[in-house]
């Protein structure tokens, strides 16, 4: 569950900071003069490249051979009505009125989609089998931000052509967020299984599910490292007895509130379990380094009023802090290619003042 759309809506709404301790068009047809993309102080970017040109598009992963990418979008002029799934090769790039192969139902709707190692397969989580329709989206419940649980979602495996062969979840419940480790072995998805919002890991064939995580409280968001040995996520765990009620009867109604999230490390079997962050506020989609000894993450904690959203690296054993992009609005979903020479994120950049959010691919520099 990355809601993707939730965010942005966030983003625009959020109150005061909780204050706590620390057809394909070419791209030169369509990107003219990149460089300007490239905000001052942002030294990690070397060049940088607009993906799409309108609605919200996010939550880009590349295929194993770096040579596609699949991602989500709800752009209306594409013909959905909600968050769907869509491929492309890693060089194109689509205008608002173009689109590009949908390789979800059109139904429901989906989230999280991630290819499988023969690059000719992708897993992604959707709601279409409780409803064709798309399901309702509260934002606010008693004045804070929401983010709905569907628990219609369960995970599906697909081909290139949008063809369903495989459902690998069928608890009831939510079953979604789920990414594939790099060694190709394992899938890490978030579940309600338990009663709780819990990360597990299965087998890329949907068998020998464990649950990993079991502390009262949402976990989500996972990436394994890039030798699949480590997992990083999310988690907005309550602690006061106030915190913890909130919690819970949001969770009974399908809910959970967003805007106080830090991150997690573990091993990817649970253990070695420890909390990164402690920084306040929104702390979110993480992904490690190509080097495994960083992670890269979207946060607002400097701000004063809930927004902007930047990325973030900081090192596993959560020191040397250091802001990677000086966004005024929205910067999150950052992944790296498999050869980590590249980097897929959303921004509000260039959107022309509007809310728009698109992909970019910035061609990386330590």
């Amino acid at each position: 569950m990355k809601y993707f759309s939730l965010i942005i809506c966030i983003v625009c709404l959020f109150n005061c900071k909780n204050e706590k301790k620390q057809t394909t068009k070419t791209i030169n047809e369509t990107v003219k003069a990149q460089d300007s993309l490239i905000y001052p102080g942002e030294k990690h970017f070397k060049s940088i490249r607009q993906v799409t040109f309108g609605g919200d598009n996010a939550e880009a992963y590349w295929s194993f051979d770096d040579k596609q990418i699949v991602f989500q979008s709800n752009n209306k002029k594409w013909n959905v009505s909600c968050d769907q799934m869509f491929l492309m090769n890693a060089n194109d790039t689509f205008a608002d009125s173009i689109a590009p192969p949908m390789v979800s139902t059109g139904k429901g709707r989906t989230t999280c989609s991630y290819f499988l190692p023969d690059n000719k397969h992708i897993i992604y989580a959707s709601t279409h089998l409780g409803d064709e329709k798309c399901p309702d989206t509260p934002l606010r419940k008693n004045g804070k931000y929401i983010w709905p649980v569907y628990d219609t979602y369960d995970i599906f495996v697909a081909d290139l052509q949008g063809n369903i062969v495989k459902q690998l979840t069928n608890e009831k419940g939510y079953d979604a967020e789920p990414t594939v480790s790099p060694k190709g072995d394992k899938i890490v998805f978030t579940s309600t299984r338990s009663g709780d919002l819990e990360l597990y890991t299965m087998n890329l064939d949907g068998s020998n599910v464990k649950q990993i995580t079991n502390a009262l409280g949402y976990d989500g968001g996972a990436f394994f490292s890039p030798d699949g040995t480590k997992i990083i996520f999310r988690s907005s765990r309550p602690k006061t007895e106030q915190e913890i009620k909130e919690y819970k009867e949001l969770l009974a109604e399908g809910l959970v509130e967003p805007t106080d999230m830090e991150l997690y490390i573990c091993n990817a079997d649970g253990s070695d379990l420890r909390q990164l962050t402690d920084l306040g506020n929104a702390n979110w989609s993480p992904f490690f380094h190509p080097s495994g000894k960083k992670i890269l993450f979207s946060s607002n904690f400097e701000a004063e009023r809930g927004f902007p959203f930047n990325l973030y690296l900081i090192d596993i054993d959560g020191k040397n802090l250091e802001r990677v992009t000086h966004s005024e609005t929205f910067d999150a979903f950052p992944v790296f290619s498999n050869d980590g020479k590249y980097l897929a994120f959303s921004s509000n950049r260039n959107n022309g003042g509007g809310r728009d959010t698109n992909l970019f691919i910035a061609e990386w520099q330590d």
